[in-house]
């Protein structure tokens, strides 16, 4: 049997388009000679689909894309991920399917049996686990196939009670087909296939992975599809961040392939690289798929986090849309505004500036009617100077259509060492998941083949120029002891009294940062969405209290 495996890019709730892109891959299977073609998880809705499911007329509307599959199934079989619905009366309505069509007809259904509940994953909420796993036949076919939904490979995971490779092999599957939407993290792609690989040795049964790949708000997903087999070998590996397409022969040829380990390209990417490419797909996929053709604006400070972000948005959307602002005010240097501009002429960028400062004197003005004339209204006066620059970027995508990206990095967001309604303001976060440390690698980065990020942005103390003489660590730790203490509270759920303390960290400055963290929740809600890049993510994934008490 020859199978072809089709990495696509779906839109979710794009029922006709995504089904569009399922016969564009019956086509090449067509063409390749295949007998099958293999799409990942609920590629017609797209996923995840979340409460769209509940609306009335989704699902019917997604059957029919389902059923306008049967003809094409005349020329090529085809397994996909679809929604189906379940009888009345059942605990749930729907199932999260693999569909097998072949012959212009239905020949096989094999719903999810383990339902994600973790992290972004709220699968439970509207699907009915299956009760029992069963192999399929193509028409001419003597090879049994096992069909099975992302998370049904995931079995070391997670105390699950049930094993689907493990029936589907029992039950004589020649090959287990996995159909996934599996979001990207860093370390996940290798740790992932080295995960099937185990599974496929334990099961003693090939595994063909199809992943979907794109960015569909948050979520961001890497593709890397791949075959292997029981001894570890590697038959195919679709790459990351892109569509692919790849066929291979069952039964897998014996010759020596790549082994979990080995060179694997991609999956040997630096961590740097995988994380630049995944905020470019996130970006790019965040404007294709709503249409936002004016593209991009940025407040651009001269600093580090808006730097990076105009580099990657120019990688996702092209030079041409996006646009900088270089906003100075009272305490902004002039190598600030020098090296906004410079990274403008290096990028390619159009650059604008405005002045704030009298718009800033008219609030102190004000301030005084308020509050009483005084030299200095400390946080207020500070925290006035964002929301200005906020809203003049807000002014920009009111007239010009274009969408804010908001630049604040995930160290920042976890101590709320960021204005609300000022440098919040963004139709996205793209570095609201990158610590600062990593800011600093994708800038390194973005200079690996000619000055994109100017030197000096780089080696300069970093500091918001809200007051005279600041600087970060004038009311932060050094962000290598702040990370390092945050990536254990956030990524390992660490409390408190649970901190491995980095060298110079003192329990009680760990104490303080797992503190502010837990009282600045209430700014988290009230940002952009950011694009995922680790296990825990502001956002969906990580659900907290604004309001509690616990301080262990």
């Amino acid at each position: 049997m020859r199978i072809a495996i089709a990495q696509v890019n779906p839109t979710v709730g794009a029922l006709e388009q995504n089904r569009k892109l399922v016969e564009r891959a019956a086509d090449d299977a067509v063409a390749a000679g295949a007998d099958l073609v293999v799409l990942p998880e609920l590629v017609l809705t797209g996923y995840p689909p979340m409460d769209l499911l509940e609306r009335d007329g989704f699902v019917r509307d997604q059957m029919r894309q389902l059923e306008a599959l049967l003809p094409v199934s005349k020329k090529v079989a085809i397994a996909l991920g679809a929604v189906l619905p379940e009888p009345e009366g059942r605990p749930k309505q729907l199932r999260n399917a693999a569909v097998l069509l072949a012959g212009g007809e239905r020949v096989a259904v094999q719903a999810k049996t383990l339902l994600p509940t973790y992290d972004v994953f709220d699968e439970n909420r509207y699907f009915e686990a299956a009760e029992k796993r069963e192999v399929a036949r193509l028409p001419g076919q003597d090879a049994p196939i096992g069909l099975c939904v992302c998370e049904d490979t995931w079995v070391e995971t997670r105390p699950y009670a049930d094993n689907p490779v493990e029936d589907l092999a029992r039950a004589g599957a020649s090959v287990a087909l996995n159909l996934s939407a599996s979001p990207w993290h860093a370390q996940k792609p290798r740790a992932r296939r080295e995960m099937l690989a185990r599974l496929a040795a334990a099961n003693d049964v090939p595994i063909i992975f199809v992943n979907q790949v794109g960015g569909n708000d948050e979520l961001i997903f890497d593709g890397a599809s791949f075959v292997i087999d029981p001894a570890g070998r590697v038959h195919a590996q679709l790459p990351m961040f892109e569509t692919g397409f790849a066929v291979v022969d069952l039964p897998l040829d014996a010759s020596p392939s790549k082994r979990p380990g080995a060179e694997d390209g991609e999956l040997d990417l630096p961590p740097v690289s995988q994380l630049e490419r995944a905020l470019v797909l996130g970006i790019h996929d965040y404007f294709a798929k709503q249409g936002l053709p004016p593209g991009a604006v940025i407040g651009l400070s001269g600093g580090i986090d808006s730097a990076v972000t105009a580099h990657l948005a120019v990688e996702a959307l092209g030079a041409d849309r996006v646009l900088g602002i270089a906003m100075p005010g009272p305490f902004s240097s002039q190598h600030s505004v020098d090296d906004a501009y410079a990274l403008g002429r290096n990028l390619g960028i159009e650059v604008r500036t405005v002045d704030i400062r009298p718009i800033y004197d008219s609030y102190l003005t004000v301030f005084g009617q308020l509050f009483g004339v005084r030299d200095d209204y400390g946080l207020t006066q500070q925290n006035i100077q964002s929301r200005i620059r906020g809203a003049v970027a807000m002014a920009v995508s009111n007239e010009e259509g274009r969408l804010v990206l908001a630049t604040g990095n995930k160290s920042e967001l976890s101590l709320g060492y960021c204005t609300l309604y000022g440098d919040t303001v963004g139709g996205i976060g793209v570095l609201g998941d990158v610590y600062k440390r990593d800011v600093y690698a994708l800038a390194r980065h973005a200079n690996r083949d000619g000055k994109r990020i100017p030197a000096n942005t780089i080696d300069k103390p970093p500091s918001a120029e809200l007051a005279e003489g600041q600087i970060d660590t004038n009311e932060l730790p050094p962000y290598d002891i702040l990370d390092a203490v945050l990536e254990q509270a956030i990524e390992g759920g660490q409390g408190a009294a649970g901190i491995v303390l980095p060298e110079g960290c003192t329990r009680e400055r760990a104490e303080w940062i797992v503190r502010r963290l837990d009282r600045n929740e209430y700014k988290r809600r009230q940002t952009p969405l950011v694009l995922r890049t680790s296990p825990k993510a502001f956002g969906s994934g990580r659900r907290l209290p604004i309001v509690h008490r616990y301080e262990g």
